[in-house]
Order: C-alpha cells, then sequence, then structure tokens
C-alpha cells in the first residue's frame, strides 16, 4: 500500500497507544513543579495560537516576552498584548491543575465557579482597555450573555441567552462525567467524545465575547485532570477547524475528533514523552526528534538496523535517549563503512 496521510482509525490508535504508555509505563503526565520547562513550552505555545485563531497579531517572540517578562515588545494595539496576558494567566491556572489522571475515576473535572472564573481571568485585561461595545454591566468578564447571537457563518445558531444557564448545568453533567464514559467503548473513541464536548459547549455560546479561548482553556482543564496532556489547535489550522465544527454542528464529529487526536499526539511527542522518559525508557522515535535527527532519519537508521530500537506490534518503532546519543556517536563510522 503507498504510503500516505494515515487514516483516522490510525491516528486514535496510536493516541490510545501513547496515552496507555504515558500512564502505564512512564508515570503518568509531569505535574508543572516537576516539568517546569516542558509546561513554559506549552503555555507560550497555546497562548499565541489560541489568541491568533482570533485574529491576535502578535508573533511568538513577543508572547514569550510578554508571558515571562511581562514586557510589550513590538508596536502592536494594546487589546492584543491584554488578550495574550489574559489567556496565558487562564491557561497558567489550567497547568497547574495537572496531574497524572486520579480523577479518571472519580471527582468532578470542572464547575461552574471554574468556567466562570477562567472567562473572568481570560477577558478581564482585554475588558480594562476595549470592553465589548455591546456589553452592559451585567455581561462583564465571567458572566454569562443577555445578548441573543446572529447565526455563525456556518448556519449554526446559538440559543436563545434565556437557554444559557440551565443548557450548562446540562453541558457541566456531560463534562463530568467524561472520566466514566471513557470505560464504556459504546460512547465511542475518545477524542470524538471530547469532540461533541467541545463542540456542544461552543454551541451554546454562553457569554458574550471569548467564547473560543474559554471552550479551548476549558476543554484542556479537562484534559489535564483526567491526566492527558493539553491540546494546542495551530493558527495555521484555522480554516480545518471551523470546518471541522461545522460539520461537528451537524453531528458528526469525526473530523474535529481527529484534529484534537493529531494535536494531542503532537504535545505528547514534542513535550510531555521527552520530560518524563528517562534516557534508557523505549518511547516512540517521535519522542526523540531534536535539532539532530529528524522522525525520518531515525526511522531509516532503525530499519537498517544503525539505531538500537524496537518496532511493536503495534507498527511503532521505540527507542530511547541513549540509544539516540549512540548512534550519533558511531553515525561516521557507519558512513566510513559504506564508501
Amino acid at each position: 500500500m503507498p504510503r500516505g496521510r494515515p487514516t483516522r482509525a490510525s491516528v486514535y490508535a496510536r493516541l490510545e497507544t501513547a496515552l496507555n504508555e504515558l500512564r502505564s509505563r512512564l508515570g503518568g503526565l509531569p505535574t508543572p513543579e516537576e516539568a517546569t520547562y516542558v509546561w513554559r513550552d506549552i503555555w507560550h505555545l497555546e497562548a499565541h495560537h489560541s489568541t491568533a485563531l482570533e485574529g491576535n497579531t502578535l508573533v511568538i517572540r513577543e508572547v514569550e516576552a510578554l508571558l515571562d517578562r511581562g514586557r510589550a515588545v513590538g508596536a502592536k494595539p494594546l487589546k492584543e498584548y491584554m488578550e495574550v496576558k489574559g489567556y496565558g494567566d487562564a491557561a497558567s491556572w489550567v497547568y497547574s491543575q495537572a496531574h497524572n489522571g486520579e480523577q479518571l475515576d472519580d471527582g468532578e473535572l470542572v464547575t461552574l465557579a471554574e468556567l466562570r472564573q477562567i472567562h473572568a481571568t481570560l477577558m478581564d485585561p482585554v475588558w480594562q482597555v476595549a470592553p465589548h461595545q455591546d456589553a452592559t454591566d451585567r455581561e462583564s468578564p465571567g458572566n454569562f450573555r443577555e445578548h441573543d447571537i446572529h447565526p455563525f457563518d456556518g448556519g449554526m445558531t446559538p440559543p436563545s441567552w434565556a437557554l444559557v444557564p440551565p443548557m450548562l448545568r446540562d453541558w457541566l453533567d456531560l463534562a463530568n462525567g467524561t472520566g466514566s464514559r471513557l470505560r464504556d467503548p459504546s460512547h465511542g473513541p475518545l477524542p470524538e467524545q471530547l469532540a461533541s464536548l467541545h463542540n456542544s459547549f461552543e454551541r451554546i455560546h454562553p457569554f458574550i465575547d471569548g467564547n473560543g479561548r474559554a471552550g479551548r482553556l476549558v476543554l484542556n482543564l479537562i484534559l489535564v485532570r483526567l491526566g492527558y496532556p493539553p491540546i494546542v489547535i495551530m493558527k495555521q489550522q484555522r480554516p480545518a477547524y471551523l470546518a471541522a465544527m461545522e460539520r461537528a454542528d451537524e453531528g458528526d464529529p469525526g473530523l474535529l475528533g481527529e484534529l484534537l487526536a493529531r494535536a494531542m499526539l503532537d504535545n505528547l511527542n514534542r513535550f510531555i514523552l521527552p520530560s518524563v522518559a528517562g534516557p534508557a525508557r523505549l518511547v516512540p522515535l517521535a519522542a526523540l526528534v531534536d535539532e539532530r535527527f529528524s522522525a525520518a532519519a531515525l526511522r531509516q537508521a532503525a530499519q537498517r538496523g544503525r539505531l538500537e530500537a524496537f518496532q511493536g506490534s503495534d507498527g511503532i518503532w521505540r527507542s530511547s535517549r541513549a540509544a539516540i546519543d549512540s548512534y550519533e556517536r558511531t553515525k561516521g563510522r557507519w558512513r566510513k563503512s559504506e564508501k
């Protein structure tokens, strides 16, 4: 079969394998105290891309300067710096909830008060410099809208504002049952359960502004409390993300589920697995990519027997940081032997 983009089913299978390895072999998701630099990198990435999805123009260097040093580097509108600051503050609190997954079995994953807190933290800095022009005092950050929303471009119309509180209570019941539903395969793959949950929040559209950013933060709160890596949807994926949300509006969460699954795998392989695996621990080759070797180069070395690696029954090649270092030291010898 010719090589191509992996199927949705294979992406889901790879994610399930990676999450099982994270929990069973590698001790679970590291806490922010255990891996400060890992969470800092995800923090920068998420604050940049999640705000950029909504039109923010700060580049990653400007985001890092603002979040790490409180410096407004560049000459962008003040509103844009405040958007990133609010998102960074809210994401920092979300990440502080990360642990190795005890709440997969019991406990609330998110409360109404936390949902409102996330929105207030996210939007308050922006509100100080550029409040929503149509908002009343009762619709300030952390408070629900009292306006009806016009239909979206894709055709979906959020419910009347009077229905927001009861619909959110139902949504919270759904969200807090996520852990138990994951144990029942009849509810479908994890990524599609997450897609339906995220889409249903956005369909309610509980706030007058900031619903996309708040919804992505709440989704990540649920994930880190389950012991799963947070999701970062890249700004380049905006058209695909919006198309997937529209498909989910129509009752098909598959496209959005696949996008979320790929995002989780990216964060696992780029940040989480390298941080929790010791030098001798076997991890997928994708988690060992660095400035020295690309994924393709490592796979080729493994297939040729030059890199100590093992291919599991799932087809995934695994190696260790120690093996990579050894391969780098001996790489010159392999080249000489071919001459």
